[in-house]
């Protein structure tokens, strides 16, 4: 990298949890785990990210010992926010220096939701996972909140003593969970229009949403669109709180799409995403920089309907995301 480029990557680890340490009734031994810290370090060499933002890890300890492996990201300065209730939290390395940093777990009660105006609100007001979000001085001196995230599950939320073989049992199970990742992702966007409106001021969201790019609950955090009839003076306000997937910007660079970060029961899907505000997308004339590359370590990934193996629980269940960033030279 040069001094006007950085990287920025997100990794969700698949559970990084220190050796005898028990997890969904689940445990690794020493063996697993220093096979688990080897991998990962390979795959986070090979990202060579001045900024990770990492999913589903346990302990700090357990990150520290990753990035001790690593041959890039050994200086990196940890900051973390710890799971509920004992679950995988989140957490952000990066070679920069911290400004500051925000832990959100409670939804923002002017985002919670009612099905109809004036009625009582849906009974969801925390996230599954926290929210982390990170002031950093970038190297032209530049300040940049990094949001990680980790939306709930496609998992079906179903009691202990459902049937989960019940196709109307699990439909409803399938539902709640949609229900609560479109709660999470609408409380997601009001938390981001802080850092959005009216600001000239760089924005990176990442992390596993656990949708795809055109979902509706991936739409919400990212936003909609202006209309394309309408005057340009009332797109630049909309403009203006929009996030900017680097999926289609990987799309774009070549004559083929290979952005998948996951396969489940035969489905190339793309849970895991980079979003930036406009201060660093291209078609913005007044751009702070631009996303110029993207790309995706999905090689470990492999469709196990076809397969008799299965990938090695060691391993992330997940390909990893990065985006490299080249800054605007200053102007003035």
């Amino acid at each position: 990298m040069t001094s006007k480029q950085f990287r920025v990557g997100t990794f969700n680890l698949n559970n990084l949890a220190l050796p005898g340490f028990e997890f969904y009734g689940d445990q690794y031994s020493a063996a697993e785990y220093e096979q688990k810290l080897t991998w990962s370090a390979r795959q986070l060499d090979r990202m060579k990210s001045d900024i990770v933002g990492f999913q589903e890890v346990f302990q700090r300890e357990a990150l520290q010992a990753l990035l001790a492996k690593t041959e890039t990201a050994q200086g990196h300065t940890i900051t973390m926010a710890k799971g509920a209730g004992g679950g995988p939290g989140l957490a952000l390395a990066t070679r920069f220096p911290v400004v500051s940093h925000r832990i959100y777990t409670d939804f923002p009660k002017e985002s919670w939701l009612s099905l109809e105006a004036d009625k009582a609100p849906i009974p969801l007001t925390k996230f599954s996972h926290p929210v982390l979000a990170v002031e950093l001085e970038l190297p032209n001196g530049q300040h940049c909140t990094v949001v990680v995230v980790h939306l709930k599950s496609k998992r079906p939320m179903m009691g202990r003593h459902i049937d989960r073989s019940d196709p109307v049992e699990l439909a409803k199970g399938q539902a709640r969970s949609l229900i609560r990742r479109a709660a999470e992702a609408t409380a997601l966007r009001f938390i981001l229009m802080e850092g959005l409106r009216d600001r000239r001021y760089p924005v990176i969201v990442m992390g596993d949403v656990n949708d795809n790019h055109t979902s509706v609950t991936t739409q919400l955090v990212t936003g909609q669109p202006p209309w394309e009839s309408w005057p340009f003076r009332k797109k630049v306000p909309v403009w203006d709180t929009l996030l900017y997937q680097v999926k289609d910007i990987q799309a774009r660079l070549g004559y083929g799409d290979y952005y998948y970060t996951h396969i489940h029961n035969g489905h190339y899907d793309s849970l895991d995403h980079i979003m930036v505000s406009e201060e660093f997308a291209s078609r913005n004339r007044d751009r702070l920089g631009q996303v110029t590359y993207v790309s995706v370590f999905n090689d470990h990934l492999f469709d196990q309907t076809l397969l008799e193996e299965q990938i090695e629980r060691w391993k992330s269940d997940h390909g990893q995301v990065v985006a490299t960033i080249e800054l605007a030279d200053k102007k003035g």
